[in-house]
């Protein structure tokens, strides 16, 4: 079967971190440029970051750029979004998705303008005092 499975969300202050892992069964993430996703209640979805296949080039949406990053680990099969000092505003459900289009070169067209062939069902991020 063939899937994607987002995991370790959860609640975290304000500042603290989170480490998020995008698994894959049935198929290869390194076939795949990967983009993490966020989508908050009332709000559109919108990019966070994506990694190329061979994890030679990363991009990230202004909001997070200094904040996250974005990592592959081919052993296991996983893309991991690492976040640190985080901010309500983080707070989403995330999502990472996988796509056979290639490194465009820039933000928006490398993570934004694919058409994603596989989606994960999410993990939740709450940041709260």
């Amino acid at each position: 079967q063939v899937q994607l499975v987002e995991s370790g969300g959860g609640l975290v202050q304000p500042g603290g971190s989170l480490r998020l892992s995008c698994a894959a069964s049935g198929f290869s993430l390194e076939n795949y440029n990967i983009g993490w996703f966020r989508q908050a209640p009332g709000k559109e979805r919108e990019g966070v970051s994506c990694i190329s296949r061979k994890g030679d080039t990363t991009y990230y949406a202004d909001s997070v750029k200094g904040r996250f990053t974005i990592s592959r680990d081919t052993a296991k099969n996983t893309v991991v979004l690492q976040m640190n000092s985080l901010k309500l505003e983080d707070s989403a459900m995330y999502y990472c998705a996988a796509t056979l289009w290639g490194d465009a070169g820039n933000y928006y067209d490398t993570c934004i303008t694919p058409t994603y062939d596989y989606w994960g069902q999410g993990t939740q991020v709450s940041v709260s005092s």
